[in-house]
C-alpha cells in the first residue's frame, strides 16, 4: 500500500475545570515521517500555572519531535525547570512497521483497543511509570506492540473517569468518539482531556 494512503486518523476533545479560563490538559498530534505522534500532557493541578506547564512540555515534544520517547521525556524535564511539574502519555504510531511505540508518566490512562475480534488480548493497557516529569528525572522505556488497522488508541488525562473503553459506540470517526468518551466520562472536577487514534488505513 502506498504510504500516503497509511493513514493514523485522530480526534481531540477537552474541557476546562469550569471557573478556570485555561485548561491544563493539552495534547499534541504530529506527522513524523510516515508516523504520526501523539502526546497528552496534563500539567499538575489546574489553571495558568498548570497550563504553562503543559505548554511548555508540548512545546519541548514538537521540537524534538524526531527523537525517541524517552528522550522526549528526558527534554520535557529539562523544559519544566522552575515550573510545575507534568504527567503525559506518548505514543508514536508506525503503520509501516505496524507498530505502536508508547510511554506514560503518571496518571495518564491509555487503552489500545484492537480491531481484529480474534486478537488476544482485546485491550492493551499503558503501563505508566509512577511520579511526575519535571521533580525527579524519570528513567523512562518505552514499549511497542502490535498495530493492526482498525486499531484505536486512547489517550486521557485524569479528568476523564476510568472504564471509558469498556463499551465504545461504534462512532464513525475519531473525533466523534474522543467527543463521546468527554461528554460521557468527564469527571467535571477537573481539567480533562481525550485523544483519539485509529489506523484507518
Amino acid at each position: 500500500m502506498a504510504p500516503h494512503r497509511l493513514r493514523i486518523d485522530t480526534g481531540v476533545a477537552t474541557l476546562a475545570l469550569p471557573g478556570q479560563p485555561e485548561s491544563g490538559d493539552l495534547s499534541l498530534v504530529k506527522r513524523v515521517g510516515a508516523a504520526t505522534l501523539v502526546a497528552v500532557v496534563d500539567g499538575l493541578g489546574h489553571g495558568e500555572d498548570a497550563a504553562s506547564s503543559a505548554h511548555a512540555a508540548v512545546a519541548a515534544i514538537d521540537r524534538y519531535s524526531r527523537e525517541s520517547l524517552p528522550e522526549l521525556v528526558k527534554r520535557c524535564h529539562t523544559a519544566l525547570s522552575g515550573m510545575r511539574g507534568v504527567v503525559l502519555g506518548l505514543a508514536y504510531l508506525d503503520p509501516t512497521a505496524a507498530t505502536m511505540t508508547w510511554l506514560g508518566v503518571g496518571n495518564v490512562e491509555g487503552v489500545l483497543v484492537k480491531a481484529d475480534a480474534t486478537a488476544r488480548p482485546a485491550r492493551v493497557g499503558l503501563v505508566p511509570l509512577a511520579g511526575f516529569v519535571g521533580a525527579e528525572l524519570v528513567n523512562s522505556q518505552a514499549r511497542s506492540v502490535p498495530l493492526g488497522r482498525g486499531d484505536i488508541l486512547i489517550l486521557a488525562s485524569d479528568g476523564i473517569k476510568s472504564g471509558f473503553a469498556d463499551v465504545l459506540p461504534s462512532a464513525p470517526t475519531s473525533q466523534a468518539l474522543a467527543d463521546h468518551i468527554l461528554s460521557r466520562y468527564a469527571k467535571g472536577t477537573d481539567d480533562a482531556l481525550v485523544l483519539v487514534a485509529r489506523y484507518a488505513g
